[in-house]
């Protein structure tokens, strides 16, 4: 079975991605990407599929996995009706390599994150305390969550692990032959995002139907066409409103939002306040 490429999306304002999943199920989704993935499964049984290892895996499932390494859990609801959580940090390879070379307090990071390309399986102590951490980084603010992070690969670099694959995995593009043209597709994005866009025009892009199009992409995303184009969109308002005294108004327009009632509504949906609160709390910050 080939594996499909995952595009990975950073957290706001962060370097990488954290992000707490409640399932009702886990399913089978076998993917790869270029980051390294810290996984705690809590509530959950079921088997697990990384590289070419499958076991069966319980409650506080701590595993940690090298970049382009194919994975994944599956599971079924639980009896008692309860979610299955799953914590979940995704890091750049390249950004975490830059860490490592610039500051030589990380040094001691570089043999797990060596060991981490076949994957790595924690005892359940060392999942309860990556808990504790994990679940510091739900209300967390950017800064915290990266000191977060580096505490929680420190806890994994002096813990002891087991390794899962009997191989490692760094053949991407032959494991998915759609890589290319997701590629094409996001990098047509990123350069056209403040302007109009319609998952007609990007599916033309792709060579797909817009049905096809919009399956492709949510299941490589986790998100749809408009909200990856909106999350892009109000990333550059922000920048825009700290960076320059421009209006709202015209702000709204430089960053492809059709009026402006639509760009205050899906600013407040993602950054929980409006621009001109965003605004006026950055300006306020400074003056202290």
């Amino acid at each position: 079975m080939k594996a499909m490429c995952e595009k990975i999306i950073p957290s706001q304002n962060c370097s990488w991605r954290y992000w707490l999943y409640q399932l009702e199920e886990i399913p089978f989704n076998w993917h790869y990407h270029p980051e390294y993935e810290i996984c705690l499964t809590l509530n959950s049984q079921g088997m697990c599929h990384i590289g070419d290892y499958i076991a069966s895996y319980g409650d506080y499932d701590l595993v940690l996995l090298g970049p382009e390494l194919p994975h994944t859990w599956q599971s079924r609801d639980n009896s008692d009706g309860s979610k299955h959580l799953v914590h979940v940090a995704q890091i750049p390879a390249q950004w975490l390599q830059q860490q490592l070379q610039q500051n030589p307090e990380l040094q001691g990071l570089h043999t797990l994150l060596e060991h981490a390309r076949c994957g790595l399986s924690f005892n359940h102590k060392t999942a309860k305390k990556s808990e504790k951490l994990f679940k510091k980084m739900e209300s967390a603010t950017p800064l915290e969550r990266y000191i977060l992070l580096f505490q929680l690969l420190n806890l994994m670099a002096n813990s002891p692990y087991q390794t899962l694959s009997s191989m490692e995995f760094s053949y991407a593009k032959q494991l998915d032959p759609a890589k290319d043209k997701f590629d094409h597709v996001i990098n047509y994005i990123y350069d056209n995002y403040t302007e109009s866009l319609s998952a007609e025009l990007l599916a033309r892009q792709a060579h797909m139907s817009t049905n096809h199009f919009h399956r492709f992409f949510k299941k490589r995303t986790e998100c749809t066409v408009t909200e990856f184009i909106n999350q892009l969109r109000i990333a550059k308002a922000c920048k825009l409103l700290l960076k320059t005294k421009a209006p709202i108004t015209v702000i709204s327009d430089q960053c492809g939002f059709n009026n402006l009632s639509n760009f205050n509504r899906r600013f407040l949906a993602i950054k929980q306040c409006t621009p001109s609160q965003f605004r006026a709390r950055v300006q306020q910050k400074a003056l202290i």
